[in-house]
């Protein structure tokens, strides 16, 4: 009882530890994929006269609708027509209204990128000269909040049913097909295919919520899911549904009449069944090539391909490595797992590791761009992390393998004979016989059991590939991360363009002749603690002056610290610190009128920066003024 409880336990807490990984490594938030790279008038600037429109260039197409693109006063009212148009390639405007006074305006857009992920975010520009703003841009939720959270969690389900459903069936058809008639086989793929079809029916409901309001009230908006159904991820989605149809049939045949053919039968069969799923199964993988990363960007034409090549090579490994998995542990002691079933789905993971290795560079470097952009981005550390699980994960199948070649078929010794399958009950005691009968039965398939469980070659192959299942389940978490996670090379190039515009943006914000920027990096020490404080002073001279304060990230993002405080410092004539308190605009924006400088000189601008309530610090840096 012992042994038999034991490796249980140990299952289950291996088990637990994986999903517990999966789970945290799954909960970042989803990334906007296409990036703002310019935009026209550009983040800052003060512009003499009203503009005609205000135009945005992506790094990739998007798709709008009338509250995309939004222009509103000081005041929150918008001040556009509500009708955003393509101008040409990746840039997009919309009309303002004619005689607009001077002031502040904020622009916020809300887009769907190409490769199906929202894109949302807010600047400022100003008309004559700067002003306060009533409008607050924080609460928006695109791809966020609750409903952002189930659409990934359907994410990483819809990729495990896919993986379970396709790799527990290839493995049955080209590894072990006498586990058409295990029920712990049958279940798994099953499972499979109802977790793949329920995930895929609500990512469709959740798609309209996920890509505008991101409000959980909006899930079930039948005109939300209209317009769903008219983009390019609805109709993958119902693509999908679609085919899943199909794959409920071939799973009924592989379960059902192949199941019950004789061995000579299934031969005829298996042909026809191998190449009806894989079309099938390749099907399936296209639904999200045509619809994600790999639709998009360089190559786009190789890249649909490859990327579903690498889905089914991750299928047949990780889904067969379930199966096996499923098989090891629960296919009952008349049908064990042969050595060969084992030694022909080791080749077929050989196999697939080949492929991923393939095809995975191919699309590190597609994603990537540089050598840089594995440490320098987000995406580039996540696909850091993978290549180490999938390197722990080969290592761990290296370890299988070598048990797998010390496997040998438990002989099961048939024990019975019949004379001990006649029973001495009274004649006409029909029913005790067949009690007798069954009782005989149980203990000879639990002797059965306990031999092939004694092997321990058979036990050592059980935990290395149960701690190989446990890996695969971070690693799939940390790919399904990985797709919705900006990809590098698009995020490099929007960090240069967001640089160059600022850069731009300064230099047109300082009209005047005397007008000083200067840009002050610090770094607090916590979490989002590093950061460049700009600050505008126009005119740079004795009297009054007006400052503009921004704060972006290291990459040139925008964003709100809790405090912020600047002191003016004359060392020479011993005077101050002068404190100014500039109030908050918009993200990363804050402006002070009237900061006066009582005379010439050399001033010290020092910036106190807090960015929690126990991490700050104080940076500062000369300039001329006057």
């Amino acid at each position: 009882m012992t042994q038999t409880t034991a490796p249980r336990v140990r299952t289950l807490v291996l088990l637990f530890v994986a999903a517990l990984g999966a789970l945290l490594a799954g909960a970042a938030p989803a990334s906007a994929h296409a990036a703002l790279t310019g935009s026209d008038p550009q983040q800052g600037v003060v512009v003499k006269q009203a503009p005609a429109r205000v135009s945005l260039t992506f790094s990739e197409k998007v798709a709008l609708n009338d509250d995309s693109l939004r222009v509103l006063d000081p005041q929150g009212k918008r001040v556009d027509d509500g009708k955003p148009s393509e101008v040409s390639g990746t840039t997009y405007a919309v009309a303002l209204h004619s005689g607009l006074p001077d002031g502040t305006y904020t622009v916020t857009y809300q887009v769907v990128s190409a490769d199906s992920h929202p894109v949302a975010g807010a600047y400022t520009f100003s008309v004559g000269a700067p002003s306060k703003t009533a409008v607050s841009v924080g609460g928006q939720e695109a791809g966020g909040g609750v409903v952002g959270t189930l659409y990934g969690l359907g994410r990483y389900v819809s990729y495990a049913g896919f993986i379970v459903l396709t790799g527990g069936a290839a493995f049955v058809l080209a590894c072990w097909r006498r586990g058409t008639g295990v029920r712990a086989v049958q279940r798994l793929v099953v499972s499979g295919w109802v977790a793949l079809t329920a995930a895929t029916l609500a990512l469709l409901l959740l798609r309209g919520a996920y890509t505008t309001s991101g409000k959980a009230g909006d899930i079930l908006d039948l005109d939300l899911l209209g317009q769903v159904l008219q983009t390019k991820s609805g109709a993958a989605l119902v693509s999908r549904l679609l085919l899943l149809a199909a794959a409920a049939l071939f799973v009924a045949v592989l379960f059902g009449a192949y199941d019950k053919r004789e061995d000579e039968e299934k031969r005829d069969l298996t042909f026809g069944l191998a190449l009806g799923g894989t079309v099938v199964a390749a099907g399936l993988a296209a639904s999200w090539a045509m619809a994600e990363h790999a639709s998009v960007g360089l190559q786009a034409g190789l890249a649909m391909p490859v990327d579903v090549i690498h889905l089914l090579a991750v299928a047949a490994w990780l889904g067969g490595l379930a199966a096996l998995l499923a098989a090891l542990y629960f296919a009952p002691a008349e049908t064990p797992v042969e050595t060969a079933a084992v030694r022909r789905f080791s080749t077929v993971a050989f196999g697939s590791v080949l492929a991923l290795v393939a095809t995975g560079v191919y699309q590190s470097w597609r994603q990537l761009g540089s050598w840089s952009a594995f440490t320098d981005t987000g995406y580039g550390q996540l696909l850091l992390v993978k290549i180490g699980l999938v390197v722990v994960l080969v290592g761990l199948a290296s370890i299988s393998r070598r048990w797998t070649a010390r496997l040998t078929d438990p002989v099961v010794k048939q024990t019975r004979k019949k004379e001990r399958e006649r029973v001495t009950a009274p004649a006409g005691d029909d029913q005790r016989a067949a009690e007798l009968a069954r009782q005989r039965a149980a203990m000879d398939a639990a002797r059965r059991k306990q031999q092939r469980d004694a092997d321990p070659h058979r036990f050592g192959l059980r935990r290395a590939v149960l701690a190989e299942a446990a890996v695969a389940v971070v690693l799939l978490a940390v790919t399904t991360a990985l797709t919705s996670t900006e990809p590098g090379r698009t995020e490099e190039a929007a960090r240069a363009a967001t640089s160059s515009s600022s850069a731009s943006s300064a230099s047109s914000s300082t009209a005047g002749p005397g007008a000083v920027t200067l840009d002050i990096p610090f770094d607090t020490g916590g979490k989002d603690g590093k950061g460049v404080v700009s600050i505008d002073l126009d005119p740079a001279g004795v009297g009054a002056n007006e400052m503009h304060v921004y704060v972006t990230h290291p990459d040139g993002r925008a964003f709100d610290v809790p405090e912020l405080k600047i002191a003016l410092t004359l060392a020479a004539k011993d005077v101050g610190p002068l404190p100014v308190v500039p109030d908050h605009i918009t993200t990363g924006h804050w402006s002070a009128d009237g900061v006066q400088i009582p005379m010439a000189g050399d001033w010290q601008v020092a910036v106190t920066v807090r960015t929690s309530d126990i991490d700050q610090v104080t940076v500062s840096k000369n300039a001329q003024i006057g």
